[in-house]
């Protein structure tokens, strides 16, 4: 059975805030784990008025806490944003009080505008650095001894299996995690562009590792899925609403679907949106079950992470539920 894992932003509603947030993550994450997901992962975003997972190493040992089994991550951490040496410490932390259950996914983007990353104390040139950070990364997690006095260790972290993840939507994350023989998760959900071409550069270029014997590729999609066909694309307004907010430069909560009438967004940003969120599978269950079968058959990941970005709590716990379904019908089928 292909795993299925979860990618959450915590999300922030129109008329809520982040105490709800974190609640709905909490109990989503339990969810998830009683349907039999493989991983729950949260991202690092700053500022943005519709997500609450900014401090995103806080919201893990939570929800880790939270729950029991389900391995627990980032999706990701913006490395540019932080020391290797203090995410190695944090990640540690969260492996020592956790052992076995975390997940450590790494991106170069700043997860914010300008402002908020040089807020943020972000150095314009840490991103040319994201390879070398993350070997020093990897570096701290290596055993060392008392005898290693000319060493700076990661306490806790040294010794530590963490697994590392390179988090990526373009052609340079993709030839990183095969160089450095590393698990290699793309954003499909979002920026899908360059998804074929860099899983193919991926595969042909990794070289096997101690961390990853072999490639592994887990593409990220977003599934709206609903008892009804037409709900689940009522559903999916939301995200269209928050996607065109985003590319008019203001960022909002996000919102409740569109119930009826014109769409609130121009012919071009309709076509914007089905760029930019091909990957997202709205509809009934088993119209949703057929898009995400033809999406495995033809990119035959090895994981599939799914987003369910919808407003209303309840509909997105039901979504999940259908999502797990959905997990079981397309692993009862020959993927070609």
């Amino acid at each position: 059975m292909i795993p299925f894992s979860v990618l959450d932003l915590s999300i922030i509603t129109r008329g809520s805030g982040p105490r709800e947030a974190f609640r709905h993550s909490i109990e989503f994450a339990k969810r998830a784990e009683s349907l039999g997901f493989h991983r729950y992962w949260l991202a690092e975003h700053h500022a943005m008025p519709g997500i609450a997972s900014a401090a995103t190493a806080v919201l893990i040992g939570q929800v880790a806490g939270a729950t029991t089994r389900i391995r627990v991550g980032s999706g990701g951490i913006m490395l540019p944003n932080h020391s290797p040496l203090v995410i190695a410490e944090q990640f540690g932390t969260l492996e020592t009080l956790f052992p076995g259950r975390i997940d450590l996914g790494l991106g170069r983007a700043p997860g914010a505008d300008q402002r908020t990353a040089r807020a943020l104390r972000r150095d314009p040139a840490a991103p040319d650095r994201f390879p070398e950070d993350v070997v020093e990364l990897l570096h701290y997690f290596e055993p060392s001894s008392d005898e290693d006095t000319h060493l700076i260790r990661a306490v806790p972290g040294a010794g530590l299996h963490v697994p590392v993840w390179i988090l990526g939507s373009s052609l340079f994350s993709a030839v990183l995690a095969a160089h450095l023989g590393l698990p290699y998760a793309f954003a499909s959900h979002f920026a899908p562009a360059q998804m074929e071409e860099a899983i193919t550069l991926y595969r042909a270029r990794f070289e096997p590792s101690e961390r990853c014997a072999k490639p592994h590729v887990m593409l990220t999609v977003n599934i709206i899925a609903a008892d009804e066909e037409a709900e689940g694309k009522r559903l999916a307004t939301s995200l269209y609403q928050y996607f065109v907010a985003l590319r008019r430069g203001r960022p909002i909560a996000f919102p409740p679907p569109v119930n009826s009438g014109p769409a609130p967004w121009s012919a071009e940003e309709q076509h914007m949106l089905g760029q930019t969120l091909a990957c997202t599978f709205s509809g009934s269950r088993e119209s949703v079950s057929a898009q995400v079968q033809a999406f495995a058959d033809r990119h035959k990941p090895d994981e599939l992470m799914i987003a369910v970005p919808i407003y209303d709590h309840d509909s997105r716990c039901r979504s999940l539920e259908l999502a797990a379904k959905i997990r079981v019908e397309i692993s009862g089928r020959q993927i070609d």
